[in-house]
């Protein structure tokens, strides 16, 4: 059986029912490609004796593998987060469905619900768009569909992005695309005891030192709870 496992946000987000698949596995795998652990990953490794984990790079995870194994023994791939947010982890679902294997999906917090935090109401979030760490501006279409609609847009940032640089991506693209922002929001590291949640306008943003995994969020209307919440911040 193949399990994929969401281990939240923190080295304690992971469930009980996640412990239990983990410490009876046969084999363990951890997705190393699609983030980077905002903590110790050894935190995690200290509570199972024995237990060998083994990291998997983009080339592991996208090449399969480990679906083969999976055929006769018990197969974890553990995943920062939620399971099922990056689209690699889909086609993984799908590959297996195609091969005829048993799947256990193990549910965990991530970066969708906690951006609620930020006291933006989540039925208000539009399409989620990523900023990439390389030349292309075609998520800020995402943003000014969102802003048309009144959406709120949450905005992913891939590994490897300074914030500084995002910021300066964000305000190039935007302005090559004619979309205006005033005040945006930004999420540090949350889901772990050093997290901030900024809101501010990019300008003053720019001064701030920020810590990855941070996410980037473009309000639309606020509703006036909305607002109240973000001035306490």
């Amino acid at each position: 059986m193949l399990y994929l496992i969401g281990l939240g946000l923190n080295s304690k987000g992971y469930s009980r029912e996640a412990y239990d698949a983990i410490k009876n596995a046969d084999k363990v795998y951890v997705d190393t490609y699609t983030i980077e652990f905002p903590y110790d990953f050894s935190e995690i490794t200290s509570q199972f004796r024995n237990k060998k984990f083994i990291p998997a790079g983009r080339e592991f995870v996208e090449g399969l593998g480990f679906l083969e194994e999976a055929k006769n023994k018990d197969i974890v791939l553990l995943v920062y987060g939620s399971p099922l947010v990056a689209t690699t982890h889909s086609v993984i679902i799908k590959e297996a469905m195609g091969k005829k294997l048993k799947i256990k999906i193990i549910h965990a917090g991530s970066i969708l619900d906690a951006v609620a935090e930020t006291g933006l109401q989540p039925y208000k979030f539009g399409k989620t768009t990523s900023l990439p760490n390389f030349p292309a501006d075609s998520y800020i279409d995402i943003v000014r569909e969102n802003l048309k609609l009144g959406s709120h847009t949450l905005v992913l940032v891939d590994i490897g992005l300074k914030f500084e640089d995002a910021l300066n991506k964000l305000v190039k693209d935007s302005k090559n695309k004619k979309v205006k922002m005033n005040k945006v929001v930004v999420c540090e590291r949350l889901g772990l005891k050093d997290s901030h949640i900024y809101h501010s306008s990019i300008k003053n943003l720019k001064s701030m030192k920020v810590t990855a995994p941070f996410c980037i969020i473009i309000p639309g209307k606020l509703h006036f709870v909305e607002k109240e919440f973000l001035n306490s911040i």
